[in-house]
């Protein structure tokens, strides 16, 4: 069941993707992906409220997780626990910091993927999703939403597991707005 008001729905290979504006902290979800920096320090944003979320532990594991592996490369990403959240675990990713003349959509789409890689190699049936460097890292928030949805959807067309359910959720009304326009955008 969503936590928050549902903007746009669509299914995709037998799961779902939903666009909802709501609290990403509250998603009762099995994994949350994190709009992370490279050395998991949540000190802003996204990465910030799920630590405030989860609890202390959060940003200890991400430590530890930083520790034992180095800093979070593109393309992959780090598994904590929710800590106090209703999820079971954060899947931290680091998306682009929006330049020109970098392959940015490329490097998005890349984070998206490995957030679902590790959601779905984790069994989780359900995940939900902020709008990946749309904010400090100065991604235009409607081409990210657009991206994001996109991917979800490319990567739910193929081998998914467990994966069921695909939450994209906004903020604030303007955000699911935007999440709502790309699922709305996205072919059969």
């Amino acid at each position: 069941m969503s936590k928050g008001r549902q903007v746009a729905r669509r299914e995709v290979n037998g799961a779902v993707i939903v666009a909802l504006e709501g609290d990403l902290t509250a998603q009762r979800v099995d994994a949350i992906a994190n709009a992370a920096n490279e050395r998991l320090a949540h000190g802003g944003g996204v990465a910030a409220a799920l630590v405030r979320a989860g609890g202390p532990e959060v940003q200890r594991e991400s430590n530890a997780w930083v520790a034992e592996h180095g800093p979070v490369q593109p393309g992959t990403a780090a598994v904590t626990t929710a800590g106090a959240m209703a999820a079971r675990w954060i899947v931290h990713v680091v998306g682009p910091r929006w330049r020109q003349g970098q392959d940015n959509e490329g490097l998005l789409r890349q984070a998206v993927r490995a957030a679902l890689d590790a959601g779905r190699d984790l069994g989780a049936a359900s995940m939900a999703f902020p709008a990946i460097s749309a904010g400090v890292f100065g991604y235009p928030r409607g081409e990210a939403t657009a991206i994001i949805a996109d991917e979800a959807r490319r990567w739910l067309a193929g081998d998914r597991g467990a994966l069921a359910e695909v939450r994209l959720v906004g903020y604030d009304a303007g955000t699911a707005e935007d999440f709502a326009r790309g699922c709305a955008d996205l072919g059969s």
